[in-house]
């Protein structure tokens, strides 16, 4: 665990000029003064969860990635995640956002379980092929490509297929119930 945390300031110095930042504008976003950044850079100070955790947040990783106990995470066309089922691809990083997935439903996904999860948050749906079967509470209804929903998950919830057919989704989900804000359709289009 030394050796971890011995590389540790190299690591963030070098995620820090990866993402862009400078120490004035990584200090501005984490709450974290530009001094503290820079001794925990330069091995000056040791880092403690309270200086990490902001530090996640900004860079959109988990804590286990940023003191370097995982791989990166995978690249675009590298899925996320795997299941018998359901492949899933991570297509954003930004922190403080909703974040953006592709889910690629098999035909074998057309069972929901018996017990349906719930958890904090909200989710909006968009199929971009095949057919795609959303349970929401008692709303139980079939999409098409093209069309879309916003999923309230604290309701019990699922989505797969229809049982006809693999389904690519994109969705896009905000852990504390972050929400997608629709504007309407113009009135009017502007002279040229």
């Amino acid at each position: 665990m030394d050796d971890v945390l011995d590389g540790l300031g190299a690591r963030l110095a070098t995620r820090r000029r990866r993402a862009g930042l400078g120490l004035a504008e990584l200090a501005e976003r984490t709450g974290i003064s530009m001094s503290t950044l820079s001794r925990l850079e330069h091995g000056g100070r040791r880092a403690s969860l309270e200086l990490l955790l902001p530090l996640a947040t900004v860079y959109g990783t988990g804590l286990d990635e940023l003191v370097g106990l995982r791989e990166g995470t995978p690249a675009r066309d590298e899925p996320a995640a795997r299941s018998e089922d359901t492949v899933m691809y991570r297509l954003s990083r930004s922190p403080g956002q909703p974040a953006a997935y592709k889910f690629v439903f098999s035909p074998a996904r057309s069972s929901p379980p018996d017990e349906l999860p719930t958890h904090q948050g909200w989710e909006w749906v968009y199929v971009l092929a095949g057919r795609l079967r959303v349970i929401n509470g008692d709303d139980d209804r079939v999409l098409r490509p093209g069309e879309a929903t916003e999923i309230d998950t604290r309701r019990p919830h699922w989505l797969g297929s229809t049982g006809d057919g693999p389904v690519e989704v994109l969705a896009l989900f905000g852990r504390q119930g972050e929400r997608v804000h629709m504007v309407g359709e113009r009135t009017g289009r502007p002279s040229a």
